[in-house]
C-alpha cells in the first residue's frame, strides 16, 4: 500500500539533457571525451519501461489464474445452490486445490506489482491504479476510497469496497468476515478445526473481486504499454515514493508478523510488509538507475552518493525481510525504532534527489 492518494494532476516539462560538444580540434580523444560527456549527460528510460510491463504483464497472468479459479469456485457453490456446507462435504477436496491455487497465484501477483509500486503510485497519470490495485480504502474514508464499485453476479452491489490486493487477500486467509462465506465453519482443509489463514469465501462476492482484478490489471498493462516515461515521471516518482517508509513499517507492526493474534491489520497475512518495502525500493532504484547518468553530468559526486545511499536503504530493508524469514522475531517497539531510521534516510535521498531536478530544471509533478 502507498500513500500516493487519489489522483495527481501532470506537469510535464520539455528538457534537453544533451551536453555541447568539447571545444578544439576533432581526434579520437576528443571524440571520446565528446562521447563521455554526452553519455553522462543523457537519461536512460527505456529500461524502466521494460522493467515496468514486463512486471504488469506477469500481474495480468496471476489475476487471471486467480479468476479461473473464482469462476471454478463460483460454479461448484451454484450446482449446490451456495450451500457452503453442503459444498465442503460434497466438494471438500475441490475446494480445497482451488483455494490454495488461489492463493499461490495471489503470492506471485503481490512482487509482480509491488515492485513496480515505485512507478505505477509514484507517476501522477499512472497513480489511480495504485488506489485501486493496492492502496485505497473502502467508502468510509471517501478521500483514499478506491474508484470502482463492484457488482456480484448475484446482483449485489459493494460500493469503494477497498482495494484489490486487500479484498482477495482477506477473503482467501480469511480475516475479512464480510467477504466470507456465512452460517458455515471454514474449516476447508477437513482437520475438524478453522485454523488462522483458512477463508472460505463468499462465492459470489469472491467472483466480482477476481473479475474486477484483471480488469484493472489489463487496464494497467494497456497503460503501461504506451507509457513513455520523462525525466520528470522518474524524478517524481523516486520523490513521491521513496519517503513513505513510516507508514509502510507501521503496517508491519500492526500485522500479525509482529502483533500476532492482536492485529489490526486484516491485511499482510500471506507475505510481509518487509518483503513488500524491499519490492518497491528495488523498482525505486531502477528508475534511479535510468536518471543517474543525466544526475552526474550536472554533480558525479551527488549522483554517486544518491545511489549509495538509496542501495544502502534497499539492502536494509531487504536484510530485515532475510532476517524474519529465516525466523527473527521483531517487536512493536523495534519496528518503530526501524521505521524512524529507514525514514529518516529516505527523507535525505528524496531530497537530494529534489536538488538533482533543480539541477537538471525538470519539474517535478504535483498532486
Amino acid at each position: 500500500m502507498s500513500k500516493s492518494g487519489t489522483n495527481f494532476a501532470v506537469a510535464l516539462t520539455a528538457l534537453a539533457l544533451g551536453a555541447a560538444p568539447a571545444a578544439g580540434c576533432g581526434g579520437s580523444d576528443g571524440d571520446e571525451e565528446t562521447a563521455a560527456t554526452a553519455s553522462a549527460g543523457a537519461a536512460r528510460l527505456e529500461p524502466v519501461k521494460t522493467y515496468l510491463t514486463e512486471h504488469t504483464e506477469e500481474l495480468v497472468r496471476q489475476t487471471k489464474k486467480i479468476r479461473a479459479d473464482a469462476d471454478e469456485y463460483h460454479e461448484l457453490a451454484e450446482s449446490v445452490d451456495f450451500d457452503y456446507e453442503r459444498l465442503l462435504d460434497e466438494h471438500g477436496k475441490e475446494v480445497e486445490r482451488i483455494l490454495d491455487q488461489s492463493k499461490q497465484a495471489f503470492v506471485a501477483a503481490n512482487p509482480a506489482y509491488e515492485q513496480v509500486e515505485g512507478i505505477v503510485a509514484g507517476v501522477p497519470r499512472l497513480a489511480q491504479y495504485d488506489v485501486d490495485i493496492d492502496a485505497g480504502s473502502d467508502a468510509s474514508t471517501p478521500e483514499d476510497a478506491v474508484s470502482f464499485t463492484l457488482t456480484t453476479p448475484a446482483g449485489k452491489t459493494l460500493k469503494q469496497p477497498g482495494n484489490l490486493f486487500f479484498l482477495t487477500e482477506t477473503a482467501l486467509y480469511g480475516t475479512n468476515p464480510d467477504l466470507l462465506a456465512k452460517g458455515v465453519e471454514g474449516d476447508v482443509d477437513g482437520d475438524g478445526k478453522v485454523e488462522f489463514g483458512e477463508g472460505l469465501p463468499d462465492a459470489d462476492i469472491y467472483k466480482a473481486v477476481a473479475d474486477e482484478f484483471v480488469a484493472q490489471a489489463e487496464s494497467l498493462n494497456e497503460d503501461a504499454k504506451e507509457f513513455e516515461p520523462t525525466s520528470s515521471d522518474a524524478l517524481t516518482s523516486i520523490v513521491v515514493m521513496t519517503p513513505t517508509m513510516s507508514e509502510y513499517f507501521e503496517a508491519w507492526k500492526n500485522s500479525r508478523f509482529i502483533a500476532g493474534d492482536d492485529a489490526e491489520e486484516l491485511g499482510f497475512v500471506a507475505t510481509s510488509r518487509l518483503s513488500d518495502i524491499a519490492d518497491i525500493l528495488g523498482g525505486i532504484l531502477i528508475t534511479y538507475e535510468g536518471m543517474e547518468d543525466a544526475i552526474a553530468g550536472e554533480n558525479p559526486q551527488q549522483a554517486k552518493q544518491t545511489r549509495e545511499e538509496l542501495e544502502s536503504l534497499t539492502e536494509f530493508a531487504a536484510e530485515l525481510r532475510d532476517r524474519e524469514a529465516e525466523g527473527e522475531r521483531f517487536t512493536a517497539k523495534q519496528a518503530d525504532a526501524l521505521g524512524a531510521r529507514a525514514q529518516a534516510q529516505a527523507e535525505a535521498i528524496a531530497g537530494q534527489v529534489t536538488q538533482a531536478a533543480n539541477q537538471l530544471e525538470v519539474e517535478l509533478q504535483e498532486s
